[in-house]
């Protein structure tokens, strides 16, 4: 088993060094919009899984995917050559859905915030449809039923 730390270590290294190769050696204009937002690295340090977004539409997507798997050899040849560490993890780029999930869920949550906001405006100038308290009973109903079946009071209780 691998020390945790040096695995993370491994991963911010690897990061630092795709993103700077990608920079440098990548001669593509679609690899400038390619953002590295994680680096995870197997126990054994024989694997890294690279996560990356994308600035721009669906189509700069496939363009930058298309850019780290026609350059994926030498990036890694780039990593190695940087690494001191005797066997060079492979690399795996993994585009990143949490900046298109969190989008998603702040416009669900503005939408639950506007509805809530109609609700208050309503609750504003609301009145009760019946009376305030409709359990209320007037005078005269509340002797009746406190006066038992011949017409005196109820003392049994």
């Amino acid at each position: 088993m691998v020390d945790q730390a040096r695995a993370a270590r491994l991963a911010q290294r690897i990061k630092v060094l795709v993103a700077e190769a990608l920079r440098k050696r990548v001669k593509d204009d679609r690899a400038e919009a390619i953002t590295l937002t994680e680096v995870r690295v197997t126990n054994d340090l024989q694997h890294a899984t690279v996560y990356y977004t994308v600035l721009g539409d669906a189509a700069a997507s496939e363009g930058a995917r298309e850019v780290l798997a026609a350059n994926h050899g030498a990036l890694r040849h780039e990593v190695g050559r940087q690494l001191t560490i005797r066997l060079v993890p492979t690399l795996e780029f993994v585009a990143d859905e949490i900046p298109e999930s969190a989008a998603h869920l702040e416009e669900v949550l503005a939408a639950a915030r506007e509805q809530d906001a109609e609700l208050a405006r309503l609750r504003e100038n609301a009145t009760f449809a019946g009376d305030a308290d409709p359990y209320k009973k007037d005078a005269e109903a509340a002797a009746e039923a406190d006066a038992g079946p011949d017409g005196n009071e109820d003392t049994a209780r």
